[in-house]
């Protein structure tokens, strides 16, 4: 390879002299010495832009799933509204032994107890599950000595009613609690009363029988120390006796029980259908975001589908020349109304590509295959303008149209098998269709065929019969591994792919390329419709940049 034709690619970086990657590289010369082979399945990288391509390709569907959040948001908020809330505040007394920052904590869990939930369904007359009515309440610390209660229920009504129900029982089961610790701690002391009693009487039999027995100087001693004994069992005794009286005198659990009261009696509170139906259509919304990107960016990630020029240049083994965005053909019809689409920017640039791979030299007729991968429809239109085009410049034009359902052939009116001329405006061409049994028909160049049926050959002979009196003969044909591709070499020996960005796998795409080229047709090029405008590869085989003898560029 020449330097001009190594610069058509690379220019070299004038701080360090390393040859650097050209966007342009339309006028490198495809010749026997440019033979690409495809390179090992080698994807690209999963970056930031390729994944926000994916979710561009995918708004119709982040669309239709965030539609279908919000559905289920609002269906969800009409069969199963919010339910109605009440509040309600009880202010707290303590006992002078009780330390109100702990003890709070206790009154709180008292509170939300199944015990109390159960006490208040029995005043209430309520049949209901215990579990979903304990669940529906909540009660929160305000200060130290006043907890909130907010309920739940079905209506407003319900919900005061329990809300007053709630409040009465936690002070109620309170009340019990306090009135029982004050009763066993009185149980208590008077066990230890009894106990300071029997003591007390044993000592006093014991000081009684020393005094009437013989005096001695042990026994003295003996009384002495019995006798202080007796005095500190009397002390202790009367102690326990006042604790007692004292307990049962004592006004502090009854001021605790007293002062323990409703704060603020139950009040609804405020309560907007229309703000709840806003919420879960929000949250339905978000949802359904969340699913759909998700589900794009998995598919995104695990997808064998081919969508950078790179990764379509080497499995194909063929640089890509050019790509274009999405090409629309929502109106596609056969006749003139599918011809406009033929106005489309994109679907002229193809034309005018395809254009200029064929080579004329004016003693034969030029010729060029157009190989789809994926949908064949735009290169089907892309292969009928240019066939218009050589037409109106007043070309011979033979199209061939080998794909199946002929949509080349139908945007001319010509569908049923054959050769014959058409027109189409004031342009006059010659469509080629084969038989539709003739899976692998037979090109203008192709020898005698003793096994060839009649009608094949008749084909064949028409074909060859149009092409001796044609300029340009351009087909269109789909390749099938389950068929092969040897019949492709006897229509043309150059070939161009389009190939429809994420419609074919690796696989496939690997497989156009090694059958064209096994059938000795020279794939000079591919074009890639719907390229990603994320994608920055250059769109060159593998194989190039060891022709070029650079290892690693880009």
């Amino acid at each position: 390879m020449t330097d001009s034709q190594r610069t058509a690619i690379f220019s070299t970086n004038g701080d360090k002299g390393q040859p650097v990657r050209l966007a342009a590289y339309e006028d490198l010369p495809l010749t026997e010495e440019t033979e690409y082979q495809p390179a090992d399945v080698a994807t690209g990288l999963v970056s930031l832009g390729f994944l926000a391509a994916a979710v561009r390709r995918a708004m119709w569907l982040c669309a239709v799933l965030a539609i279908v959040g919000v559905v289920i948001g609002v269906a969800v908020s009409v069969k199963k509204p919010p339910a109605y809330q009440a509040s309600t505040s009880v202010l707290l007394t303590y006992s002078p032994e009780e330390t109100p920052t702990s003890a709070i904590l206790d009154e709180q869990a008292i509170a939300e107890s199944r015990t109390v939930a159960q006490l208040a369904m029995s005043k209430l007359g309520v049949k209901a599950s215990l579990a979903s009515f304990a669940a529906a309440e909540t009660v929160s610390i305000v200060t130290d000595r006043v907890l909130l209660f907010i309920v739940s229920a079905p209506s407003s009504g319900d919900a005061v009613s329990r809300a007053n129900a709630l409040a009465s029982a936690y002070l109620q089961f309170r009340a019990e609690q306090l009135r029982a610790g004050q009763q066993l701690l009185i149980k208590s002391l008077q066990q230890e009363v009894t106990q300071a009693q029997r003591q007390q009487n044993s000592l006093s039999s014991q000081v009684s029988r020393l005094e009437a027995a013989p005096s001695s100087p042990a026994g003295k001693a003996e009384l002495k120390e019995l006798r202080g004994q007796l005095d500190q069992a009397d002390g202790t005794l009367s102690a326990l006796e006042q604790t007692v009286a004292g307990t049962q005198a004592s006004t502090a659990t009854l001021g605790a029980i007293t002062g323990s009261v409703v704060l603020d009696p139950a009040v609804p509170l405020a309560h907007s259908r229309l703000k709840y139906l806003l919420i879960y259509a929000a949250v339905g919304l978000v949802g359904g975001l969340i699913l759909a990107l998700v589900i794009v960016l998995v598919r995104a990630v695990i997808s064998d589908r081919l969508r950078r020029r790179d990764d379509v240049a080497r499995a194909l083994g063929a640089p890509v020349r050019l790509s274009v965005g999405a090409v629309k053909l929502s109106r596609w019809r056969p006749g003139r109304r599918g011809l406009a689409s033929a106005n489309n920017a994109d679907v002229r640039r193809i034309t005018g590509h395809l254009r200029g791979l064929i080579h004329e030299d004016g003693k034969s007729t030029a010729s060029l295959a157009v190989v789809p991968v994926g949908d064949p429809r735009v290169a089907a239109l892309s292969v009928a303008a240019l066939a218009l085009s050589y037409a109106r410049e007043g070309r011979r034009v033979v199209l061939a149209d080998l794909v199946s359902g002929t949509p080349g052939a139908r945007l001319l009116n010509a569908r049923d098998p054959g050769v014959r001329q058409v027109t189409a405006g004031d342009t006059r061409l010659v469509v080629a269709v084969p038989d539709r049994n003739d899976v692998a028909p037979a090109g203008p160049s192709s020898g005698a065929d003793p096994f060839a049926e009649p009608g094949h050959v008749a084909f064949t002979d028409a074909v060859k019969a149009a092409n001796d009196a044609a300029d340009v003969l351009l087909t269109l044909v789909t390749l099938d591994p389950s068929i092969g591709a040897e019949h492709l070499a006897t229509w043309s020996g150059t070939a161009a792919a389009v190939v429809i960005a994420g419609q074919s796998s690796w696989t496939r795409v690997r497989a156009v390329g090694e059958m064209v080229r096994m059938a000795g047709t020279s794939l000079v090029a591919a074009v890639l419709v719907g390229a990603d405008k994320a994608d920055e590869s250059l769109g060159v085989p593998q194989d190039l940049n060891a022709l070029l003898g650079v290892s690693d560029i880009g």
